[in-house]
């Protein structure tokens, strides 16, 4: 690949590339040319600011971890089953799709905390914990009290969208900095100053996040006009279209990380408690490579709108071999310092016997899934939102079979198997769609 005069990209013969853009030019991957420059001043601060939530759910873990097992097992994110514009010259702009966005976002965080508050209990029974259970009490009170932050939650991801629509990725990285100091604070502070445990570390969560939902909406306020002038100017049918095949494609992915704790718990407090440690674990560090998927997806989404494909194939090389390195690089810490970081989460002996049996899984499947990460980016740049939901509900299915039957034959080990299984078919999807240069690919062929 070469960059021209004019600042395009010459990728030679375009025949090749369904098979060579894996690896095309690898001795350049690490170039800060203008590509280079471009993928960073987007991936970095978006790195940081996704991977800082996660990190102070560590941090909670930490913290509850010195507490009891029962209460470290259910201190997780699984329990909560989840779900280019001209510079502003002073003058705010009115966008559509920012306020339809923002309506959205609220309605659904005010649907999903009303649903998680209601069914909380069917929820933890699902998940393995019966009526019965010593850890029911700490995680009903755990998984009500961070509902309270659904609103906040979803609003401030439609709001950190519309920054990145904006390739602004620091405003989004400050607020959720600030917002996850301020948990990491309020923890200790929480759950042994006032004694309330596992309900402190979920406080402190809602209030970070309500932190956070301010500081967007504060400064977006003072860049966009959020009110339209009446809801007919509102773009619902084109977010309820896109919208609703991406939330197929969450709830696929959802349920397949979900069901692999409710499978964990079902083992008891000590494998949940492990499980969820390697977990968070698992998810913090591949979380690094979605800001090489933001960044792919924001240049990408330029790129095909030009009709730009030499830049398009160029930066979907580049982001994958970025995002292969990652990958192999978070092995290499994970595969070492876990072994002597593991007690920074607990003092259970049989919990650090269990996660040192997981440890192998996290740090060996992280190209896998910096991989899927990164394409899920690339194939969203190309607006490939279809080819995308319905690929992950087909892995979901494959995947959800697998995790029943190595979990029952094989323990906690058969629901990490599962789940390298799992990550390895979510990035045979994403690499199929380019390599057979189907749908916005096909330029490939020609």
């Amino acid at each position: 690949m070469a960059e021209e005069e004019d600042g395009s990209y010459s990728y030679g013969n375009t025949r090749k590339t369904s098979i060579y853009i894996f690896f095309k030019d690898c001795g350049c991957v690490f170039n800060l040319d203008k590509l280079g420059l471009e993928i960073a001043s987007i991936a970095l601060p978006a790195a940081l600011a996704l991977t800082a939530d996660p990190i102070a759910s560590l941090v909670d873990t930490a913290f509850i971890g010195q507490i009891d097992t029962t209460q470290n097992a259910y201190n997780s994110k699984s329990v909560v089953a989840s779900f280019e514009i001209v510079k502003n010259d002073y003058q705010k702009r009115y966008m559509p799709s920012a306020s339809s966005a923002m309506v959205i976002g609220s309605i659904l965080g005010l649907i999903q905390a009303i649903f998680l508050i209601a069914g909380a209990k069917p929820l933890l029974n699902f998940m393995g914990v019966g009526s019965d259970s010593p850890m029911l009490k700490p995680a009903q009170q755990y998984l009500m009290l961070r509902s309270l932050g659904a609103p906040a939650v979803l609003l401030s991801l439609a709001m950190q969208g519309i920054f990145r629509g904006f390739k602004d990725t620091k405003t989004p990285l400050y607020a959720t900095v600030a917002g996850d100091v301020t948990n990491i604070i309020l923890d200790p502070i929480f759950i042994f100053v006032f004694h309330l445990g596992v309900s402190g570390a979920a406080i402190a969560h809602v209030i970070s996040q309500y932190l956070i939902c301010f500081i967007l909406l504060r400064r977006l306020a003072a860049e966009v006009d959020l009110l339209p002038p009446s809801i007919k100017h509102l773009e619902f049918s084109r977010f309820l279209k896109n919208g609703f095949l991406l939330l197929m494609r969450v709830i696929a992915a959802t349920f397949c990380v979900t069901l692999a704790a409710s499978l964990a718990a079902r083992q008891g407090p000590t494998p949940m408690a492990a499980f969820q440690v390697c977990l968070q674990i698992w998810l913090a560090t591949s979380l690094l490579a979605d800001g090489l998927a933001v960044a792919g997806q924001a240049i990408l989404a330029s790129a095909f709108a030009k009709k730009d494909y030499n830049k398009a194939t160029a930066t979907a090389s580049r982001v994958l071999q970025l995002g292969f390195v990652l990958g192999l690089m978070l092995a290499a810490i994970l595969g070492v310092g876990l072994q002597y970081g593991a007690r920074l989460f607990t003092r259970d002996v049989s919990v650090l016997h269990l996660i040192g049996v997981g440890i192998p899984f996290v740090a060996a499947t992280q190209p896998l899934n910096t991989l899927a990460f990164v394409l899920d980016g690339v194939n969203f740049g190309a607006s490939d939102f279809a080819y995308s939901a319905f690929s992950m509900i087909l892995v979901a299915i494959v995947s959800i079979l697998v995790l029943f039957i190595l979990s029952s034959t094989n323990g906690f080990i058969g629901i990490w198997v599962a789940l390298a299984i799992y990550m390895s078919l979510r990035t045979l999807a994403g690499f199929w769609r380019i390599g057979t240069r189907t749908g916005p690919w096909e330029f490939l062929r020609a």
